[in-house]
């Protein structure tokens, strides 16, 4: 008799006589199961996809190298993740009053998103402006409008988050000058600012400047921080755009780290110490619906990231080897149709981030695929956390599907493909040739076609899209930015400008562009600019007149 309690039959057995004559008899749902990112998914995952003997080299513990199960010891059991939600729309003022019901109903960090004619460095009463002032984000031209933007929100007490890229100095330089201005030194301002450029030429397009220039101006702003706001990060390195153009979660960690690749590399040369500003590097994501695969997308991200930082940089301290990330939930798996259903969507997506083991999230709202968010929306998405942090018991223990088969197989599986794809772009020779031979634009094309064919022809699922398309939601009211805002945010601009002393601000733009020409930090000379009433404009086209304007190269 069979010992009791234990199964009596072998792999083979149950795979011969119990699965194969079970499956051919019903058959299953579909031919072959796999993710975004082709990975097979089995029928079943066992011991030997985890083995034991492995445990070591591939997880250690939390808070230890290789940080495959989180960057710190306790993680949530000491402290929740920072919650933040993304604000920026129309005027400052009234984006600083989302920031202040936010920050009243639990939030605890800000998220500035900027509108256009601000990430491409023009003032909003420039030509190119016209029709998109306050639209995407807040429109800020000078250190009048940064002080609207965080009028009696504590500097010292919140930790500050702004997606910008092409001009992250000049906005860097205005939430230091504004510190300043109101008491509170720049070594004690927290937050971030995205500065990623790299992506922005093949995943998003908000760039001005060519990939040489930009990187100068990136390891400016590590060097000043290193110096003057060691709380800041510098950088955050962003997949998060990358997925939204529609890679998969492969490509999603391959780019990104062989972007942070190439911006060590960059600090590098330019004279730091790996361990004098890797620790302030971080990194921002994409959450999918695919639950199992984006906990092991951050897994593998991890531990990717710790041994290129150890091993071939030498890194020799361990906070030089952590990927902190941010983490926000995918605004393109939200529908118009049955936006109930994007309320779900985000809270899936949500509990993946939290058992990812991020250490900041934006939850998106549910009505953003047809509109700005309103304030209730906001709160939705707020409390999403708040109850996956107090309710769910999820953040009780580290890494709670550590040790699962499936989720050690799936780790192990995403770490090879993107290694692979990382040392492609190596042969390239980095990912500034990469981009500028269109690799990373094509192989982002071909995954985003590949999932839109999927969807058309029913092989992906998009409820209430292409399956369970009855019963739409009732419609949800809209959020509309003022019309008239851009004609007063212009006329208010016009104003500030003749108040202004000429001579001054030629004179404070003239060393701007000196420094450019030379080989000095630029930050304090744009700090000194915008405290002496310079305009985002006016910097930035001070900028490009030396540095020109980049324009997409060659293609392979």
């Amino acid at each position: 008799m069979p010992e009791t309690g234990k199964s009596n039959l072998s792999k083979n057995d149950w795979w011969n006589k119990v699965y194969a004559p079970f499956r051919e008899k019903g058959g299953e749902r579909r031919e072959r199961f796999s993710t975004t990112s082709d990975i097979e998914i089995r029928p079943v995952y066992l011991p030997e996809d985890a083995p034991e003997y492995s445990y070591d080299e591939r997880l250690g513990f939390p808070g230890s190298y290789p940080f495959t199960r989180g960057v710190y010891p306790t993680m949530y059991r000491g402290r929740f993740w920072t919650m933040r939600q993304y604000a920026g729309f129309g005027s400052a003022e009234e984006t600083n009053e989302r920031f202040r019901y936010l920050l009243e109903k639990g939030q605890t960090g800000l998220s500035v998103a900027f509108d256009l004619p601000t990430q491409m460095g023009y003032d909003s009463d420039h030509k190119m402006a016209e029709g998109e002032v306050g639209r995407t984000g807040v429109a800020i031209d000078s250190i009048e409008d940064f002080r609207r933007l965080l009028k009696d929100i504590p500097l010292e007490r919140v930790s500050t988050s702004m997606t910008i890229n092409a001009t992250a100095a000049i906005l860097l330089a205005m939430y230091a000058a504004l510190a300043e201005e109101t008491g509170v030194p720049t070594e004690k301002i927290a937050g971030t600012v995205q500065n990623d450029i790299l992506k922005e030429y093949y995943a998003r397009g908000t760039y001005i400047y060519p990939p040489a220039p930009s990187m100068r101006i990136i390891t400016d702003i590590f060097s000043w921080c290193r110096e003057h706001a060691p709380r800041w990060n510098t950088i955050s390195i962003s997949g998060y755009h990358i997925r939204e153009a529609g890679s998969s979660a492969v490509q999603e960690i391959a780019f990104t780290l062989s972007d942070a690749v190439e911006y060590v590399r960059a600090a590098l040369d330019a004279g730091l110490e790996i361990d004098e500003f890797a620790p302030r590097l971080s990194f921002f994501f994409c959450v999918h619906n695919n639950v199992f695969e984006e906990v092991a997308k951050f897994r593998a991200a991890r531990r990717i990231y710790a041994r290129i930082m150890r091993e071939r940089f030498g890194a020799k301290q361990d906070k030089s080897c952590l990927l902190r990330f941010h983490s926000q939930t995918a605004g393109c798996s939200l529908t118009a149709q049955q936006v109930e259903n994007n309320v779900i969507r985000v809270a899936m997506q949500a509990l993946a981030a939290v058992l990812g083991g991020t250490q900041s999230l934006h939850t998106n709202s549910k009505d953003e695929a047809l509109s700005l968010p309103s304030e209730d929306s906001v709160l939705t998405a707020l409390r999403t956390q708040q109850l996956i942090a107090e309710e769910t018991g999820a953040c009780e223990t580290i890494d709670p599907l550590g040790g699962s088969y499936y989720i050690e197989k799936m780790t192990d599986e995403i770490e090879e493909k993107a290694l692979r794809l990382m040392d492609r772009i190596e042969e390239i020779g980095g990912m500034t040739k990469a981009i500028e031979l269109q690799f990373p634009q094509k192989e982002i094309e071909k995954s985003a076609y590949d999932y839109q064919k999927g969807v058309e022809t029913d092989e992906i699922i998009v409820v209430g899209v292409n399956k369970y398309t009855g019963g739409d939601s009732v419609k949800v009211s809209e959020f509309l930015i003022d019309p008239d805002i851009e004609k007063r945010h212009v006329a208010r601009l016009t104003s500030f400008k003749k108040r202004r002393d000429g001579k001054k601000i030629e004179k404070l733009l003239s060393s701007v562009e000196d420094a450019c020409r030379g080989s000095e930090n630029l930050m304090p000379f744009i700090i000194e600019a915008v405290k002496g009433d310079c305009t985002l404009g006016e910097i930035s086209s001070t900028l490009e007149k030396v540095f020109g304007r980049y324009s997409p190269g060659s293609t392979i």
